[in-house]
C-alpha cells in the first residue's frame, strides 16, 4: 500500500482571511515502511504575501527568504504528480485540504480528493483512541516516546516525519498477524503432498540482543493499547 504522510505550512489560520500555502512536505510510506528520502516531495512556495505574526513566529520562514521561491502554479504538476493515487495522511486534515482547494481552484485544476485515493485524519484517530487528552503532535509524540528534539520551529518536512512515526504507533493493533491462516484448508490432496514433502524444521533461537527488542516492543504496544496487549495477558495466563 502505498501512502503519503502530507503536511504544509501557511501565512496564517484562516484560509478566508486570503492567506497561501508556504511550505509543503509529503513523505512516501509502502506497506508501512519510509522510502528513502529521494521518494519525499518537499518545497519551499512563494505565497505572494507576508506572513501573519503568529504563524511567522511558528514556522519562521520570512518574506525574504520566500521571495525567489516558485509558485504554487509553478509546482503543482510535480506535487501531483507525486500523491497522485495514494492514500494521504494529515494530522487536522480539514485545514490543509482546505488551503490545497483554495490553491488548486485558483489555478483551475478542482480539487485535491480529484487526485488522490482518499484522506485519513489522524487527529481524529488520536481522540478516538484518547478522548479529552490533548492530541496536537507534540502530545502525540510525547505519549508515543517519540523523539522530537530537532523540532524546534514547526517544519512541514520533520512534521510529516513525526506524523509518520504517530500514525503507526495509532495503527499499531491493526496489524494482522495471520495466525490462524492455512492455504490447505479444505483441500486434503494438497495437504498430504505438502506434508510429505515438508523438510524437517530447524530451529533457529532468538539472540539475547532480539528478545530485548521484542520485550521493548511489546512495552511499547501494551502502553499504546493502555494494558490491553493480548500478548501480555497470554503470558500472566489471563
Amino acid at each position: 500500500m502505498r501512502q503519503i504522510i502530507l503536511d504544509t505550512e501557511t501565512t496564517g489560520l484562516r484560509v478566508e482571511d486570503g492567506n497561501r500555502i508556504l511550505e509543503i512536505a509529503a513523505v512516501e510510506m509502502i506497506d508501512r515502511r519510509l522510502s528513502s528520502p529521494d521518494r519525499h516531495f518537499h518545497c519551499y512556495i512563494n505565497p505572494g504575501r507576508d506572513s501573519e505574526e503568529g504563524a511567522l513566529n511558528v514556522h519562521g520562514l520570512t518574506t525574504e527568504f520566500l521571495s525567489d521561491k516558485p509558485t504554487f502554479a509553478q509546482i503543482a504538476d510535480e506535487f501531483l504528480d507525486f500523491v497522485g493515487g495514494a492514500e494521504i495522511i494529515i494530522h487536522n486534515a480539514p485545514f490543509d485540504v482546505g488551503y490545497l482547494n483554495m490553491e488548486l481552484g485558483q489555478i483551475g485544476r478542482g480539487k485535491f480528493s480529484d487526485y488522490v485515493d482518499n484522506v485519513i485524519d489522524t487527529l481524529v484517530m488520536a481522540k478516538d483512541q484518547r478522548p479529552g487528552k490533548r492530541n496536537n503532535l507534540d502530545a502525540l509524540c510525547d505519549f508515543f516516546d517519540i523523539d522530537r528534539s530537532n523540532r524546534t520551529l514547526h517544519g512541514a518536512l520533520i512534521d510529516c516525519e513525526l506524523l509518520s512515526e504517530v500514525y503507526l504507533g495509532l495503527t499499531r493493533g491493526q496489524d494482522s498477524l495471520l495466525i490462524d491462516f492455512d492455504p490447505y484448508a479444505g483441500n486434503d490432496a494438497a495437504l498430504a503432498f505438502a506434508k510429505s514433502n515438508r523438510k524437517p524444521l530447524r530451529i533457529v533461537r532468538a539472540t539475547a540482543e532480539e528478545r530485548a527488542e521484542h520485550e521493548a516492543y511489546l512495552a511499547a504496544l501494551d502502553k499504546s493499547v493502555k494494558g490491553e496487549c493480548l500478548w501480555r495477558q497470554m503470558e500472566k495466563g489471563e
